[in-house]
């Protein structure tokens, strides 16, 4: 049996150590999850705000791409002028009065001499443009272009000629277009990619080639020829004193027109007839427009800039042998704002953003935006950084918790299971011992009754004194194998709980008499006296046959253990305790040691081993007093005598 349970015990260990790994295992996999969740979250975050971003300046370049270039003019004549109208109507450009156009700011066309016409106000009227805050800003914005953009544009040729169509419309255009251009751009994106690739941890760039030519389709018109002529001829008429700025950009030279004189010319120009058809010239002019091509240029706002320098889109214009660019600046501040729109709105719990040019070590995510001529970083952060360790070190406290109640309830389990297999042994052993015992205990009063008997049948005995004395013998034999035989039938009958107690008013002291006087012959056998020291009891309800049962099994046991005794005297006396009866067998043998006073109380327990053991009996008897005494709300306990021996007590439950 032992080997088994130490299979068994191995068994379970090796079972419950691989569980330990295997759910250790499965909360590092659920951390790692829980960790690539959130940055999956992070990422998709970031590819929301992508999408959303690309969608608004897909939509936004697919506005300007589709704008007509007369927009770019100051005045110009619709296309809905009926044919042979001889006044045509002269309006104002849709995008006059305001310099910000959504992503667009300010907007203007560089003629092929380097002039510039521009929508919101006329440049041959710088001093009267100076007059309101609008014109401030313009004028301002045209320096800039003039200072920073056009040097970058007439470097590629040395002096400003515009390039022909195709060399503008090339693949290389972006980097072709100026020397200064290209190193500024190429050379800032390489650094800033060299600077992110050795810190990144946590990045991806996400591509948004809304603003490249390639995601743009170009557009071929035809117009009538008269049309084009006149807002070609309003174009040319509205730079035509953009010449006398000084060479540095700043207004100067002639005088600038009174208010009459340009009222005059706007009317001049409002009643201008519709040019002549050269002959050969066709009636229809075709007008060929290329995507917009993003050029970084120093100067300006660029040092507080998210790409480094100032992002102008210039599309090429040509009508006929005439060509010339129109463009606007990116309104990096309008493209900020939809950014953070777009990241609040998609932005989850517990989540932040921070708008950069360089990426957060702390952040949790980086998405890079990449629009192709410049990067704009998000950091991604969490707002408790350390709730993902924290919520880790729940679920890994939780865990060792669990773990360790279940390695204490399976450790307890086996010891339990340990301690029932050792108490199921012993049982057993006992078991066996009483069956040996009972043999015993029924084959010697047995053989002794078939020897008296068969001598009494035979007429052996002549002697009346042996006679009496064998008949006397036959008896008491015969009560020593009731008294074991109702020990083991009460015992039964207790297992079972079958056993039935029948408590009625009596008076313990006379009950107690009448076994003493029938146990003393039995003691006088083995040299014992027994001497009775009643006390004084009130009646009490009591089942007459336990309490017989107990005194008997107590007397029994005294003259067993105590037959080597010098003072064989045994002495039985009753007090009274308030709520308990108390009856006292005691004897002065060799006592019961501590370690086996509640021992001896257990069913079939015997000090000693069974083949050597000198004293009958079956181990049934303490174990019977003290189940009636808590059939009586009672309890036993044994007390050590003077000089020497046992008492042994019984207390039973006052009951009247």
């Amino acid at each position: 049996m032992y080997r088994r349970l130490i299979i068994l015990t191995v068994i379970i260990a090796v079972a419950l150590c691989g569980l330990t790994l295997l759910g250790y295992h499965a909360v590092e996999k659920w951390a790692q999850g829980l960790e690539g969740a959130r940055l999956g979250e992070f990422a998709e975050v970031a590819e929301q705000i992508r999408q959303d971003v690309k969608r608004k300046l897909d939509v936004f370049m697919q506005t300007e791409q589709n704008r007509p270039y007369t927009d770019y003019q100051y005045y110009y004549v619709p296309e809905n002028v009926a044919p042979g109208q001889q006044q045509m109507p002269l309006l104002r450009s849709p995008l006059a009065g305001r310099l910000e156009n959504d992503f667009a700011y300010g907007n203007f066309q560089i003629e092929p001499d380097g002039r510039i016409v521009t929508p919101y106000y006329r440049t041959d009227q710088p001093q009267i443009a100076q007059k309101d805050e609008l014109s401030r800003k313009a004028n301002v914005h045209l320096y800039n272009i003039r200072l920073n953009l056009l040097p970058a544009l007439s470097s590629a040729s040395g002096a400003f000629n515009l390039p022909s169509r195709e060399y503008i419309a090339s693949t290389e255009t972006t980097a072709e277009l100026g020397s200064f251009a290209k190193s500024n751009v190429n050379g800032l994106k390489e650094t800033k990619k060299q600077q992110a690739k050795s810190k990144r941890t946590r990045a991806k760039e996400y591509p948004i080639q809304s603003l490249q030519k390639d995601s743009q389709k170009g557009q071929i018109l035809t117009q009538e020829r008269s049309l084009v002529a006149s807002n070609v001829a309003l174009g040319v008429e509205s730079a035509s004193q953009s010449a006398t700025w000084t060479s540095d950009g700043r207004p100067g030279g002639a005088k600038p027109p009174t208010q009459a004189t340009q009222m005059e010319e706007i009317a001049d120009l409002y009643d201008r007839q519709p040019l002549p058809v050269e002959e050969n010239q066709t009636e229809t002019v075709q007008i060929r427009i290329d995507p917009f091509v993003p050029v970084v240029v120093p100067g300006g706002q660029a040092q507080q800039s998210i790409f480094g320098g100032q992002v102008f889109l210039l599309r090429h214009v040509q009508i006929e042998d005439r060509h010339f660019m129109q463009g606007f600046q990116l309104n990096e501040k309008k493209l900020i704002e939809e950014v953070e729109e777009s990241a609040e709105r998609f932005m989850r719990e517990g989540m932040k953003i921070e708008l950069a040019q360089t990426e957060d070590e702390e952040s949790a995510y980086t998405a890079i935006l990449d629009f192709g001529f410049g990067d704009l970083v998000l950091n991604l952060k969490e707002i408790d950084p350390a709730w993902i360790s924290n919520k880790i070190s729940w679920l890994r406290n939780w865990y060792f918790t669990i773990i360790a109640i279940v390695l204490l309830a399976v450790t307890l389990g086996l010891a339990g299971l340990w301690r029932n297999a050792q108490a199921q042994i012993k049982l057993a052993q006992k078991k066996d011992d009483f069956i040996s015992a009972v043999s015993h205990e029924l084959r010697t009063p047995l053989t002794s009754i078939r020897m008296y008997s068969e001598m009494l049948e035979k007429n052996w005995v002549k002697s009346e004194d042996k006679l009496a004395e064998y008949y006397r013998n036959m008896h008491q034999e015969s009560e020593r194998l009731s008294r074991l035989i109702e020990n083991v039938l009460d015992f039964s009958r207790i297992q079972r709980g079958r056993k039935k107690y029948t408590f009625s008013l009596g008076d313990i002291n006379e009950c107690i008499t009448d076994v003493v006087e029938m146990m003393t012959p039995y003691a006088a056998q083995s040299g014992f006296s027994i001497k009775m020291e009643p006390g004084q009891l009130e009646q009490t309800a009591f089942d007459g046959d336990a309490v017989t049962q107990i005194v008997v099994n107590l007397l029994d046991n005294a003259i067993k253990y105590a037959r080597d005794a010098e003072d064989k005297t045994i002495t039985v006396r009753t007090k009274s305790d308030r709520q308990f009866i108390l009856i006292e067998v005691e004897d002065h043998g060799p006592g019961v040691p501590h370690r086996q006073r509640k021992k001896v109380f257990e069913q079939f327990y015997r000090s000693g081993v069974e083949d050597t053991r000198e004293t009958t009996g079956t181990g049934l008897g303490l174990a019977l007093v003290k189940k009636f005494a808590q059939a009586h709300n009672g309890f036993v306990e044994i007390i050590t005598a003077k000089p020497t021996g046992a008492i042994f007590r019984v207390a039973l439950a006052a009951q009247m």
